[in-house]
C-alpha cells in the first residue's frame, strides 16, 4: 500500500511537471510579437464610371501576411498580395440611338501592399481598417458594340498607382485557420481619361473579396 502511495505521488508530480510544460509553452505562443501566414482567395469586383453595375468579375488575391502584436487586442498586419481587379459586363448598355455595347471587360493585375490595424475579441476573431497601396502591372480592356465601332484603348491608360481604403473582418476556424471577408475603395481615380461616351469620366475600384487564411501559430 506504501509502495502504491508513493508511485501514485511519483506519477502525480510527473504530471503536473508536464502540465506546466504546456502552460509555458502555450504563454510563449500567445506572446509572441510577430505572426506569419498564408492568404488565398477570390475579389468580386467592379469599377464605379463604367456604366455596367454588378461584381462581375472574379479575381485572384493571393500572398503573405504578418501580424504585429501592439497591445492586448491590438494587432497591426501588412501583406504582400497579387491581386486582379477590374470589371465585366452583363447584358448591354446603348451608347446612342442606334449603338450598343454587347461586351465589355477590363482586367487588371496589381502587386498589393494592404497595411491594417487589427482589433482581437478573446476567440481569436478581428476587424479593422487601413490603407493598400497597388502597384498596377498590367491592363487588359475590351469593347464590343454593335455595330462595330473600332476603339484604340491604348489612347486610355490606367493609373499605375491605385490608393484603397480598406476595411477587413476575420472569423477564427481551427487553429491557425481563418476566413477573412474584406472589402476596399479605391480613394483616388484610377483613371480620368475614358472613352468617350463608354464611361462616366472618373473610374475607381469597387472590390468584396473572400479569402481563407492560414497563420502559423
Amino acid at each position: 500500500m506504501r509502495a502504491n502511495k508513493i508511485h501514485l505521488i511519483v506519477l502525480a508530480m510527473f504530471l503536473l511537471s508536464l502540465a506546466q510544460k504546456a502552460v509555458a509553452q502555450n504563454y510563449y505562443v500567445d506572446d509572441r510579437t510577430f505572426y506569419g501566414g498564408l492568404v488565398g482567395g477570390l475579389n468580386f469586383c467592379q469599377v464605379d464610371g463604367d456604366n455596367f453595375a454588378g461584381y462581375h468579375k472574379t479575381g485572384f488575391n493571393v500572398g503573405g501576411i504578418v501580424y504585429t502584436k501592439m497591445d492586448e487586442h491590438l494587432m497591426a498586419s501588412i501583406e504582400v498580395l497579387y491581386v486582379q481587379k477590374g470589371a465585366r459586363s452583363k447584358g448591354y448598355f446603348t451608347v446612342n440611338p442606334g449603338m450598343y455595347i454587347t461586351d465589355y471587360g477590363i482586367t487588371l493585375n496589381y502587386a498589393e501592399v494592404p497595411i491594417v490595424i487589427n482589433y482581437f475579441d478573446n476567440h481569436k476573431n478581428h476587424f479593422g481598417g487601413g490603407f493598400s497601396f497597388a502597384r498596377l502591372g498590367t491592363a487588359q480592356e475590351h469593347i464590343t458594340t454593335v455595330p462595330t465601332n473600332t476603339i484604340d484603348l491604348n489612347d486610355f491608360p490606367f493609373k499605375k498607382n491605385d490608393f484603397n481604403l480598406v476595411l477587413n473582418g476575420a472569423l477564427h476556424c481551427w487553429k491557425g485557420l481563418y476566413l477573412n471577408l474584406r472589402f476596399q475603395y479605391s480613394m483616388l481615380s484610377i483613371r480620368n481619361n475614358t472613352p468617350q461616351n463608354y464611361s462616366r469620366g472618373q473610374q475607381f475600384n469597387n472590390v468584396y473579396c473572400i479569402r481563407l487564411m492560414y497563420l502559423f501559430m
